[in-house]
C-alpha cells in the first residue's frame, strides 16, 4: 500500500518555506516574546546592579559580597523549585549573572582609583 501524503501544514509570517504545524509557529512566537522580555529585564537588572557598583566604589566596599550571594542562590533555588524550574539550572544562571556583576564592579572601583 503506497503511503498516503501528508496533508501540509499552513505556511507562516516567519519561514514561508517550511511548513510547520501552526501550533509551532504560536509556540514559536511566544517564546519569542518570552526572549525579548528576558533581555529587557537583564538590561534593567544590569542597570541597577551598575549603580549599586558605583556606590561600593564611593564606599570602598569589596566588589563581592559572599554572604548575600550565599541568600540569593537559595532564594533563587526555592522560586525555581517553586516554579517547577530546575533549582540546579536556576543557580547556574544566577552565579552566571552575579559572575559578570561581579567584574563590572571590580571594573568601576578600578576606574575610581585612577
Amino acid at each position: 500500500m503506497p503511503d498516503m501524503p501528508l496533508e501540509p501544514h499552513p505556511r507562516t509570517h516567519e519561514n514561508p518555506v517550511l511548513d510547520i504545524p501552526s501550533e509551532l509557529d504560536n509556540f514559536r512566537k511566544t517564546i519569542d516574546n518570552l526572549d525579548a522580555a528576558l533581555v529587557h529585564i537583564l538590561a534593567e537588572r544590569f542597570r541597577c546592579t551598575q549603580q549599586v557598583g558605583k556606590l561600593k566604589a564611593d564606599y570602598d566596599l569589596p566588589a563581592s559580597d559572599k554572604a548575600r550571594e550565599a541568600r540569593q542562590v537559595a532564594r533563587l533555588r526555592k522560586l525555581a523549585e517553586e516554579s517547577d524550574l530546575d533549582p540546579v539550572f536556576a543557580e547556574k544562571f544566577l552565579k552566571f549573572i552575579v559572575a559578570d556583576v561581579i567584574r563590572h564592579h571590580e571594573q568601576i572601583a578600578a576606574e575610581k582609583k585612577q
